[in-house]
């Protein structure tokens, strides 16, 4: 499968019975956000709505909303046939040394084989729009969530050029529509397009920047992706790879910038590192909780160039399942192999969507010596992107990793809290809202493997709940799991309650039958697994809140507050009005959608 634009992309999945259209207009505000989630959390199809209010431009969300579609969308059928063919790739050799490992560097490069290929005409050029005639708000952008500080562009793709070594750079990052043709540009401190930026200012000129939306959908899932630092590897140059052929760019209109030729639209303008930072957000985040008002750049629109027929792609993020688990599990598929290049040992990894990618990895590895899970582990922290991961959970090679319940039963059973886990610091992703600073917390790393000898200790486990739970103040609800894990609601009303709630209940006799004490806010379903660890995963920072006391471990996931030296902004879970629901549930039918 092999497609030019987002079009032709569209067309394979209407073929496929995966994309329905909706005729009835629909509310870029709120409303198709409450559609889209819905159908994402039960795999359902993609849509394309042909009549937004306000807007001239249809629009199509949930275009990589499942497994299969992601698949299609990279020309497969599956990730797996996509992971194949990068490890054929790069022939991995799992030994040899330093020599061995040399011998595999080479072969990246052949990535950067397939380099984009220029064009004269283009369809993004045919209709231009330039200075005032540039209007943002004629396109549907949405405003997502309702604590939103605005509408929000959610699939761009931005595309900059290092002033000084004249790189290209392709990212993913959103985009706060402030006025007809302001947006903000939001480039955390890790992105390479904030060092565009202060490469820009060292030289005292503006950045220019262009935005594409839409086009090949690989080229798509490709500003997502961790990329290696290779000579020449870039986004241009994966999509050519998974396409097999170059991909066609033009010279954009107003900025000296290569573009996609075959996107939707394109955005064009530039980033003044002179100018004052504005106040961005709030953004109802992948997280699933509202990211603060913080400062960011200000994107200039000076033109937006078009097909004649357009059509504006979206993606929303929120509570997990979200289309971005689809987009984090083709990385992982496809960047297997290159994390085995540099650590033999690991069998296969899983960023299980409650951990929203980087909060949560699980790893299966063959192991051979005592200490080799902390080994593993350390040096997935320090793999590129993986530096921001919070806690990793290692078993072992014949593990599945992808079974949730069954790698935390793993942990209960095998891993000893205070001898089978270690706490560490580092990186933290800038949108984590729990951690002692900004971008900067603490990690854990759970040893679940079989233990060798020198590593055993004399503390047999076995799972045993029980019914008769002690009802003290600040419990709402409470629950132990048949693995070891017990779950408490707690209402928060004073300044370490967490913890001094944690310690009264691993003294009580109800502690004996289990290994991990999970606490949670007053949102928080103690019985959904995936909810109790989405919100303890947010809520914690493992150095401070992960504890080990009578040799079980409490997970303190409660919100932080600034009588507990916390004083940073704790955020609010996304979540969508009554009304918006009731409107939804009550026009279903008339959306032409399948029932859920």
């Amino acid at each position: 499968m092999a497609f030019n634009d987002l079009q032709s992309f569209i067309a394979l999945l209407e073929s496929k019975g995966q994309l329905i259209r909706v005729k009835k207009e629909v509310d870029r505000h709120l409303e198709i956000t409450e559609i889209a989630d819905r159908l994402v959390k039960k795999d359902g199809p993609a849509v394309l709505f042909e009549n937004v209010k306000g807007s001239p431009f249809p629009l199509a969300i949930g275009l990589m909303g499942t497994r299969e579609r992601m698949a299609w969308a990279l020309g497969s059928n599956s990730l797996d046939e996509v992971a194949d063919r990068i490890k054929s790739l790069l022939n991995v050799k799992m030994g040899g040394g330093l020599l061995g490992m040399a011998s595999n560097l080479t072969k990246l490069k052949d990535l950067a084989s397939l380099p984009p290929k220029r064009v004269r005409t283009a369809p993004v050029q045919e209709v231009v729009w330039r200075g005032n005639e540039v209007d943002l708000s004629k396109i549907p952008v949405l405003h997502c969530w309702p604590d939103d500080g605005g509408p929000f562009v959610t699939l761009p793709l931005v595309i900059t050029k290092d002033p000084i070594s004249g790189d290209y750079n392709m990212g993913m990052y959103r985009m706060q529509v402030m006025g007809k043709n302001t947006t903000g540009m939001h480039w955390q401190r890790h992105k390479t397009g904030a060092r565009h930026l202060e490469n820009a200012k060292k030289l005292g000129k503006r950045l220019e920047v262009a935005v594409a939306l839409g086009g090949d959908p690989a080229l798509i899932y490709a500003a997502t992706a961790p990329l290696p630092p290779v000579p020449g590897l870039n986004e241009y140059a994966m999509t050519g790879y998974l396409r097999g052929q170059g991909q066609p760019l033009v010279k954009g209109m107003t900025v000296d910038l290569d573009v996609p030729a075959n996107a939707e639209f394109i955005l064009e303008g530039y980033v003044d590192p002179n100018e004052a930072w504005i106040d961005e957000g709030p953004f109802g985040d992948h997280t699933g909780f509202y990211t603060p008002v913080d400062k960011y750049p200000l994107f200039h629109v000076t033109a937006v160039t078009m097909r004649k027929n357009p059509i504006y792609p979206a993606t929303i993020v929120g509570r997990p399942v979200m289309e971005d688990a689809y987009l984090i599990e083709a990385s992982e598929r496809i960047f297997l192999a290159a994390a085995q290049l540099i650590v033999p040992e690991i069998k296969d990894y899983f960023m299980p969507p409650a951990g929203v990618a980087h909060n949560l990895v699980f790893v299966a590895m063959k192991k051979t010596y005592p200490g080799q899970a902390y080994k593993v582990a350390n040096a997935l922290f320090g793999l590129g992107q993986m530096m921001f991961a919070k806690v990793i959970v290692v078993v072992d090679e014949d593990f599945k990793v992808t079974d949730f319940d069954g790698v935390w039963r793993e942990a209960a059973l095998k891993a000893v809290p205070g001898f089978h886990t270690l706490h560490g610091r580092g990186p933290i992703d800038v949108l984590d809202h729990s951690s002692r600073q900004w971008s900067y917390g603490g990690k854990l790393i759970i040893d679940a493997t079989t233990k060798h000898p020198e590593e055993k200790t004399e503390d047999p486990f076995t799972p045993a709940p029980t019914q008769d739970l002690p009802a003290l103040e600040g419990i709402l609800d409470q629950w132990q799991s048949p693995d070891g894990y017990w779950i408490v609601k707690v209402q928060k009303t004073r300044d370490h309650q967490g913890q001094e709630l944690a310690q009264e209940l691993l003294n009580s006799p109800a502690a004996s039958g289990i290994r991990h004490l999970l606490l949670v806010d007053d949102e928080t379903d103690v019985r959904d697994l995936q909810d109790v660890w989405w919100t303890i995963l947010n809520n914690i920072d493992p150095e401070r809140d992960v504890k080990v006391l009578n040799g079980k471990m409490y997970w303190d996931g409660t919100p932080k507050r600034a009588d507990e030296g916390f004083h940073r902004v704790w955020p609010k879970k996304i979540t969508m009005p009554e009304d918006i629901k009731d409107k939804v549930s009550r026009n279903w039918a008339d959306y032409g959608l399948p029932p859920l």
